[in-house]
């Protein structure tokens, strides 16, 4: 897979997508490569849309909005063994594949995972998805601030709009930009940490507002790390 072939896809290490996401870089590894614990095979969660044949592990766009999601319910409970059987499951009602990020599994998904809980005679997971407003309260925060074209996800504002930083697979293979400039907020807040808010301003040719927003956005990162 070449640069070009990356294009509209976006592409991240492990620790970049933890620095946007607070998700433990080695745990996103093992779920997106497949690990062995006390002599036990663990496949992956699903197959990574980037793949550069270094045999390293990066996600595209989609992975990232996925991992976020799938990483909501493992925080409710869910274990990454029922996470896998649920994306396998969705997958046979939504044409993707990464459906728990798509807009079609915040309406069918509870269902799914109320089968799955079910057939694995588990009490508490079960009591979790019978409750439609918890399992709503999960996907909703999950994929806050996202934006979809028709049941997937396109771009996400990871702050809010008004801070006018968004992740947009389409620019700067994905990267967290300033959206009037496209300039990237790691590279503002560098600048401005080197020279100063207004040197930095200058020499990017963007306001001093701009420069803020995207500081207090990478320092934002950093204190969830």
């Amino acid at each position: 897979m070449n640069n070009e072939s990356l294009v509209g896809i976006g592409v991240y290490t492990p620790a970049e997508a933890s620095r946007l996401l607070g998700v433990p870089s080695g745990k996103i590894s093992r779920w997106l490569k497949g690990h062995e614990v006390k002599g036990r095979h663990y496949e992956r969660l699903w197959r990574p849309q980037v793949d550069i044949g270094d045999e390293r592990v990066y996600l595209g766009f989609r992975d990232l909005m996925e991992m976020r999601t799938a990483f909501a319910f493992m925080q409710a409970g869910v274990s990454a063994i029922m996470i896998r059987k649920a994306i396998e499951e969705a997958k046979k009602y939504v044409a993707d594949e990464r459906p728990l990020s798509t807009t079609k599994f915040q309406t069918d998904g509870r269902s799914i995972f109320l089968e799955i809980a079910d057939e694995n005679d588990d009490p508490k997971l079960l009591d979790l998805f019978k409750r439609q407003y918890a399992f709503k309260r999960i996907v909703d925060q999950s994929l806050k601030g996202v934006e979809f074209d028709g049941i997937a996800p396109s771009r996400w504002w990871p702050a809010s709009k008004q801070m006018k930083i968004v992740v947009d697979p389409q620019r700067s293979f994905g990267q967290p930009i300033d959206t009037e400039s496209g300039v990237p907020t790691a590279v503002l807040a560098s600048a401005a940490n080197a020279e100063g808010l207004e040197r930095a301003a200058k020499n990017w040719f963007v306001t001093t507002a701009t420069v803020k927003r995207a500081v207090e956005f990478e320092h934002s990162l950093h204190k969830a790390a």
